[in-house]
């Protein structure tokens, strides 16, 4: 490999925490590259000839399909009244623009709804890079694009990677655990679902993501802080050890157990030649051999950490029984009946798959085929194991309905390749019922002809690596911070102060975080035995000198929706045209408001304040669901306090396009000179002094580097860039 070669490589890894040719399904891009590499694999070829998991007669289109780019993916994220905003947004301006449009004579297919994920909020597209840059049209959705992505109202995500958080079934109330969760695109779908409700700021349920990989687990963070929840906790462990967890129930201290896990396992990745062309000429058998005892593993600590009852879908984006079929069967095997396969065929109507096999054989990568363990020579056995075979009493197999799994093949809806199965337990992993250690995580021994035998080892130490995290410090209630913020907001008297939580045991408190009451228990119960990377979501920052102005906290945007349902002061509801005028200027006089929200300004004093938007039923050109944005009333303006991708989001909602043209300048009708008045810099300037130097803080400080706090001071958009 050239020196080029070699750096480029080293810097793609650098980025995202993995080799290049290894990136996640989650990460689906605009279009694919890497044409100098031959898409041909004959043992690959060869291999699934035999295994016979293509119907007859489609090989030669299963393997053409594979050979083609692998069309764009989006989801539209965040809650729901939003999401239908932004859906709306699509369909009705960029969609439209784009479906009549010739490109060098080439007529540019819209973008289609995926016909199997609901309320038609995920679609894909076949317009690479090239494409979109090269209209002025297509350059304006490009930049829409990239704008949400940012902000996190749209999730580039491919396809088939949607599939196993909907098979789910989440439930506001749900515990859940995602076992193997970087980047973090189908952990953002399951934190969605928590909060299908908007106007309960803390669901019961809550998402605990986790991830071996410690710098991994900062992008999993980054995704997951998109959606502002405080209802998620990132964690850094081995999936096959995690620790189980403890919480306090009625005043006894009891096994946490969580109603869905998600395991998204490590895979060879065959599934994903469509956009990791390194596949192509990388691919063995020998990686899902490599693989298949960790799966195992991985499987096995998730059954015993789920309730009964509770749900568990097991996933890869590989095509191979070995990965696939043979670890469901090895769990359905040893659980003596604890775990049945569900049947998910009505579940996602629409979704084409093909039901999982009942027959294979393993091959080894010099192309050595063997149907059976006892055809294994012994010289094999540390490479081959039993588990890897299908049962051979055919009652036990006829028993386990695997033809319940799901394969998703390339080619029958131009998607990338997937696995996925649905596990129910039904009573306790018999292990557990017959008094082996909960705490150990259960492998698999083979022993003599037996398939396998299930033993726990001793308890494994739990490892630490990467940064070392500021501690999680939960308030009490009689905290001297509580009544000049109780005061100023006159917070609802069932605010919930045991839930606030700084990052510091000393000196002043410069952030204040919430999370749900569960997660407080999770935190309190199980801080000696878990390496928490991040949770809560920030809702207060501390304004230099703002004891000043009544309140040393000024409200943080990232928490606006969370606090709000218990803010009952320093409130004002705005209009369309303000919060045109609030976004697009950079320090408005009060006098740029409309009557109403002017007036109401006039009666508060200086300090941070909340401006809300209420939708009209009766006005449908206007934004149908509400918005709340931070904001500061200064001695004669208003100014947000909103983040760049958010301000563009908000001003698309209200119908002002934001574009920014090929010499760099905006076309948003915002005002480049200051509108204010010069005293309201008064508490502003020293501001955005603090924010500036918690920026740069972050920067050097691993432990807060995760919590991305830095907002800017100025409402006024920049546009986005490319």
């Amino acid at each position: 490999m050239g020196r080029k070669n070699r750096n480029r490589q080293r810097a793609q890894q650098d980025r995202d925490g993995k080799p290049e040719g290894k990136r996640n399904r989650d990460d689906a891009g605009w279009g694919a590259g890497y044409s100098e590499i031959i898409k041909e694999n004959k043992l690959f070829e060869h291999y699934y000839t035999e295994l016979k998991i293509v119907p007859e007669g489609e090989f030669e289109e299963f393997m053409e399909t594979m050979r083609e780019p692998l069309p764009a993916t989006i989801r539209i994220t965040g809650y729901k009244s939003h999401a239908k905003e932004i859906l709306h947004t699509l369909k009705e301006k960029y969609f439209k623009e784009v479906q009549d449009l010739e490109v060098d004579g080439q007529k540019i297919e819209a973008p289609q709804p995926l016909s199997w994920y609901p309320d038609e909020l995920a679609w894909h597209t076949n317009l690479s890079r090239k494409i979109l840059r090269k209209s002025p049209l297509l350059e304006k959705f490009h930049q829409f694009l990239v704008s949400e992505t940012e902000s996190g109202n749209i999730s580039r995500q491919e396809a088939v990677s949607m599939i196993p958080p909907l098979l789910l079934k989440i439930e506001p109330q749900h515990k859940i655990l995602d076992m193997c969760a970087a980047p973090g695109s189908k952990t953002a779908q399951l934190i969605e679902m928590l909060h299908s409700d908007m106007d309960v700021p803390f669901p019961e349920g809550f998402v605990i993501a986790n991830d071996v990989d410690n710098k991994r687990c900062y992008l999993l963070v980054h995704q997951a802080k998109r959606l502002n929840s405080p209802c998620i906790m990132v964690v850094n462990h081995d999936a096959s050890s995690i620790p189980r967890l403890h919480i306090d129930q009625d005043g006894k201290k009891d096994v946490l157990f969580y109603d869905r896990i998600l395991c998204d396992v490590p895979c060879s990745g065959d599934g994903t030649m469509r956009k990791n062309i390194d596949v192509w000429k990388k691919w063995t058998t020998s990686n899902s051999l490599h693989l298949h005892g960790l799966q195992i593993r991985i499987a096995v600590r998730g059954v015993e950490q789920l309730a009964v009852g509770g749900r568990m879908v097991y996933s890869t984006c590989s095509l191979n029984p070995i990965e696939d079929e043979a670890v469901i069967a090895a769990l359905l095997e040893k659980s003596e009946g604890a775990l049945e396969l569900a049947d998910a065929s009505a579940d996602l109507p629409g979704l084409k798959y093909m039901p999982g096999i009942t027959s294979w054989k393993v091959m080894t990568k010099e192309g050595q085929w063997f149907s059976d363990w006892s055809e294994v020579p012994t010289s094999r056995h540390t490479q081959i194991r039993p588990t890897m075979f299908p049962p051979t009493d055919p009652e036990k197999l006829a028993n386990m309905k695997l033809e319940r799994c799901m394969r998703i093949l390339p080619h029958h809806q131009n998607t990338g390749g997937f696995f996925v199965a649905v596990l129910v337990k039904k009573a306790p992993m018999p292990w557990n019922r017959h008094g082996s250690s909960a705490e150990a995580p259960v492998e698999a021994v083979e022993v003599s002809s037996a398939r396998c035998v299930w033993v726990p080892p001793p308890p494994k130490k739990m490892k630490l690596f990467g940064f070392k995290e500021d501690p999680f410090v939960f308030l009490t209630e009689d905290d001297p911070i509580f009544p000049p913020i109780q005061a100023f907001y006159n917070l609802s008297p069932d605010f919930p102060k045991m839930n606030v939580l700084t990052r510091t045991h000393e000196g002043k408190k410069r952030h204040l975080y919430m999370v749900s009451k569960e997660l407080r228990n999770v935190l309190l119960n199980n801080s000696e035995r878990m390496k928490v990377i991040n949770t809560g979501v920030k809702v207060w920052s501390r304004n230099t000198d703002g004891e000043q102005f009544g309140c040393a906290f000024r409200l943080a945007q990232e928490g606006i929706y969370t606090l709000c349902p218990y803010i009952r002061a320093r409130i004002i509801n705005i209009s369309v045209e303000d919060v045109k005028v609030l976004l697009t200027q950079e320090n408005p006089f009060l006098s740029k408001l409309e009557d109403d929200a002017h007036n109401q300004a006039k009666k508060l004093e200086m300090g941070s304040i909340v401006l809300r938007y209420l939708p009209d039923p009766q006005d449908l050109d206007a934004p149908q669901c509400p918005i709340d944005l931070c904001g500061w009333r200064g001695k004669t303006s208003l100014r947000a306090f909103v983040p760049r991708n958010e301000c563009l989001h908000y001003l698309r909602m209200v119908g002002v396009e934001v574009f920014r043209d090929k010499q760099g300048k905006r076309n948003d009708g915002s005002t480049e000179t200051q509108e204010g008045s010069t005293e309201d810099a008064e508490g502003l300037s020293q501001e955005a002094d603090l924010l500036e130097q918690e920026g740069e803080e972050t920067e050097q400080n691993g432990s807060e580097s995760n919590t991305n706090d830095t907002e800017p001071v100025s409402s006024s958009c920049d546009g986005p860039t490319s």
